[in-house]
């Protein structure tokens, strides 16, 4: 998570939800977690470089090289503000074959990000559902700065009234993306996207602040 103007969620209580029945975080997770698979899988065997932006403790991304053969052909950075997340997904890489930086600052910032990208798989998960409408815009539009050529992009945000997802979906189009996947079940709120740069990638600008917490 990045820095807040006034924090009102304890973030490592919400991060326990995902192993509460019943809580959607668990389904949500485990939809993440299929189109990673996916993409590593596309891109066998060649290397694959990954950004994670307000990463938590890392259990998407690091909870698929647990269990492959070929984590090794992984170089991937994880950015979270939370100190104790932080540790928890260190603890968690550290003993993958997969290189794993995982960095404690503001994901928002764009400097932190500079030796990392192009990357072929980048994960923007809980971020749109707690930053204004305008933050998530300017970070859909930023995306291509973070994408390697028909770089990857897993997103989530809850579809809750007002729902922000069509105007999403629209902006990452407008952004040069094609939709790969929208994962909305019926009978709950969450949903994950998955969307592929089909436009130029463009360089990354220093020194630009995308996006803060509301909540």
């Amino acid at each position: 998570m990045p820095v807040v103007t006034e924090q009102t969620t304890d973030w490592n209580e919400w991060h326990d939800a995902y192993a509460r029945p019943g809580s959607g975080l668990g389904d949500r997770l485990e939809a993440v977690r299929t189109h990673v698979r996916r993409r590593l899988d596309d891109l066998a065997p060649g290397p694959v470089r990954v950004v994670s932006a307000c990463a938590g403790d890392g259990r998407d991304l690091l909870g698929v090289l647990a269990e492959r053969l070929d984590a090794e052909r992984v170089a991937a950075l994880l950015v979270e503000y939370d100190g104790r997340l932080v540790a928890e997904a260190r603890a968690a890489a550290q003993h993958l074959p997969a290189s794993v930086e995982v960095r404690e600052a503001d994901a928002a910032d764009s400097d932190v990000y500079g030796a990392s990208v192009p990357a072929d798989l980048v994960l923007l998960c809980g971020i749109f559902g707690n930053v204004s409408d305008d933050d998530v815009r300017a970070t859909v539009a930023a995306a291509p700065q973070l994408c390697a050529p028909g770089a990857e992009v897993v997103w989530t945000r809850h579809r809750g009234e007002p729902d922000l997802t069509p105007s999403i979906r629209r902006w990452f189009g407008e952004a040069g993306f094609e939709e790969v996947a929208f994962v909305a079940p019926p009978d709950a709120l969450w949903s994950v996207g998955v969307v592929r740069l089909l436009a130029e990638p463009r360089p990354l600008e220093p020194g630009r602040h995308w996006f803060t917490f509301v909540r």
